[in-house]
C-alpha cells in the first residue's frame, strides 16, 4: 500500500475541525454521538482522509459502547495497530496504513470468529454504500 504524505496544513484544509482533531491529532468523539454508531448500511467503510477501504459492514456489530465496531478489517494491510499507553490505560491503536490517520482502538472482547473489537470513531470513516 502506497503512503499518503500530507502536511499539516493541507490536512487541516482538506478536513473538518472534528475529524482533524480525531484522525490527525488521536482524539476521541463522545460515545453515542457519531453519525455510523447505530448504522446497519451496507457497503464499505472508508477513511475520511485518503479514501482506503478498511471495514466491510458485514463485519460491523453492536458493541453497546457508542461507537461503531467491527469484528475484523477489510484486510491486515488496510490497518496498523500500535501500543497506546495514554491517559494511563494500555490499549492498541488503530490507524489507517495508508495515511496514518488515528481510527480508534482494538480490544480483545468482540465476537466470533477473530474476538476483536475494533472499536472505530464514526467521523474517521466514509461509508461508501
Amino acid at each position: 500500500m502506497e503512503r499518503i504524505e500530507k502536511s499539516e496544513r493541507e490536512w487541516r484544509e482538506q478536513l473538518t475541525a472534528d475529524q482533524y482533531r480525531v484522525c490527525r491529532q488521536k482524539g476521541t468523539e463522545p460515545p453515542f454521538t457519531g453519525l455510523y454508531n447505530d448504522c446497519k448500511d451496507a457497503g464499505v467503510y472508508r477513511c475520511v482522509c485518503c479514501g482506503a477501504g478498511l471495514f466491510d459492514a458485514a463485519h460491523k456489530f453492536d458493541s453497546g459502547t457508542g461507537w461503531p465496531s467491527f469484528y475484523q478489517p477489510i484486510s491486515d494491510e488496510t490497518v496498523a495497530t500500535e501500543e497506546d499507553d495514554s491517559f494511563g490505560m494500555r490499549r492498541v491503536e488503530v490507524t489507517c496504513r495508508a495515511c496514518g490517520a488515528h481510527l480508534g482502538h482494538v480490544f480483545p472482547d468482540g465476537p466470533r470468529p477473530t474476538g476483536l473489537r475494533y472499536c472505530i470513531n464514526s467521523v474517521a470513516l466514509n461509508l461508501e454504500t
